[in-house]
């Protein structure tokens, strides 16, 4: 089906970024005075962005893998739907080097995002110990 909608060589877009905005999976970028404002995704091809996501969705779902780990970081933070738009982006863009290319996709493993969700989740709870009134002091264990 993405072939189909997209046609098998991808010369026709210069980079991965406008195949993406092409497919209404680009993030928005509305920003104003340094904020950021969350807006919807733009529309595009419909069809291609339907059968991405649900790829997406499947691919969250196998363990571990790159996408399952994204979506992971992503969702506590975005919410479901949003992070999974993040996922299908990523998948967009991992399909387009693969046709421009003629590679295969080779997963990354979770191993990008283990280093910051293990420094994200101790400092909260440090941060929760500290609130309810407890002095925490951390030692690293001898090997």
């Amino acid at each position: 089906m993405i072939v189909a909608e997209v046609g098998g060589p991808v010369d026709a877009f210069p980079s991965a970024a406008h195949l993406s905005a092409w497919a209404g999976l680009a993030p928005g970028q509305h920003e104003s005075a340094g904020q950021r404002k969350p807006v919807r995704i733009p529309p595009g091809q419909r069809h291609l962005r339907t059968v991405l996501v649900q790829c997406a969705w499947a691919a969250v779902r196998q363990r571990p893998t790159y996408l399952a780990a994204q979506f992971a970081h992503l969702q506590p933070r975005l919410g479901k739907k949003r992070a999974i738009v993040a996922v299908a982006h990523s998948l967009r863009v991992s399909l387009y080097y693969m046709l421009r290319n003629g590679v295969p996709y080779a997963d990354l493993g979770p191993a990008p995002f283990a280093p910051r969700d293990d420094a994200r989740v101790m400092r909260r709870a440090l941060t929760q110990l500290e609130r309810q009134g407890y002095q925490v002091t951390l030692t690293r264990p001898v090997a």
